[in-house]
């Protein structure tokens, strides 16, 4: 029998960044009983995240939310994956769309944790990026992946958007249905549908989670340039 090589990931400490005071602290505690994690740390924004990473100690993992008041989408993610490139990254959050999950893991999230899941998930997902693998909960089905390379848009393509089109790119990538869409900017449905159309055409990618790729690799390089 062949050994296993699968390089193992000690996960001692982890640093939460999450701002409802009353499910940070039942996370915290649910760590440390099912994971047996002995340092916790705890922060309630990504500006909050960047200072205590760059103080140090650096966390085994960071549990992140995605829906916080100073995240504009995956900008968030991409800045402490920046601040903490070692540490595996574990997105806990309440936003499930396909579209969401395969943009986070595409780039760099060690696994997605949807909010409402039971210790045991818990406990799987910090066993399973211990040995370096990527979690998802049983029966979650990504959208098919794509490379966020061949995504890329150009600048010029992006700035094509008018901006109500650049909105609804925004909106969708928060995992907003059209008709979500069509009632937080009081137009109809059909509306939405046809200017996701013509966004997907600007951009030249054929779906909508390859529009919401395209989105966040242009903003990850932006990042990458300041």
């Amino acid at each position: 029998m062949t050994p296993d090589t699968t390089p193992q990931r000690r996960i001692a400490s982890v640093l939460i960044v999450e701002d409802h005071p009353l499910f940070c602290d039942a996370l915290s505690i649910t760590l440390q009983i099912v994971g047996g994690i002995t340092s916790v740390r705890t922060t309630s924004s990504i500006g909050e995240c960047l200072s205590r990473l760059a103080e140090g100690p650096q966390p085994d993992a960071v549990l992140l939310d995605l829906n916080l008041p100073d995240a504009d989408g995956l900008d968030g993610m991409l800045k402490v994956r920046k601040a903490a490139p070692d540490a595996a990254l574990l997105i806990v959050s309440s936003l499930t769309n396909p579209g969401i999950v395969s943009a986070a893991l595409e780039f760099g999230a060690s696994g997605y944790v949807p909010k409402h899941s039971q210790r045991q998930v818990f406990q799987d997902a910090l066993e399973r990026i211990a040995r370096g693998e990527v979690y998802l909960p049983e029966g979650f089905v990504l959208n098919e992946p794509a490379s966020t390379r061949q995504l890329a848009p150009t600048r010029e393509r992006l700035e094509s958007l008018t901006p109500q089109q650049a909105r609804i790119l925004t909106l969708v990538s928060e995992g907003k249905l059209n008709k979500q869409i069509a009632y937080e900017l009081s137009i109809a449905e059909s509306t939405v549908k046809a200017h996701v159309t013509v966004i997907m055409r600007k951009l030249g990618v054929q779906t909508r989670t390859q529009a919401v790729l395209a989105a966040q690799a242009a903003k990850f390089d932006s990042l990458a340039t300041r």
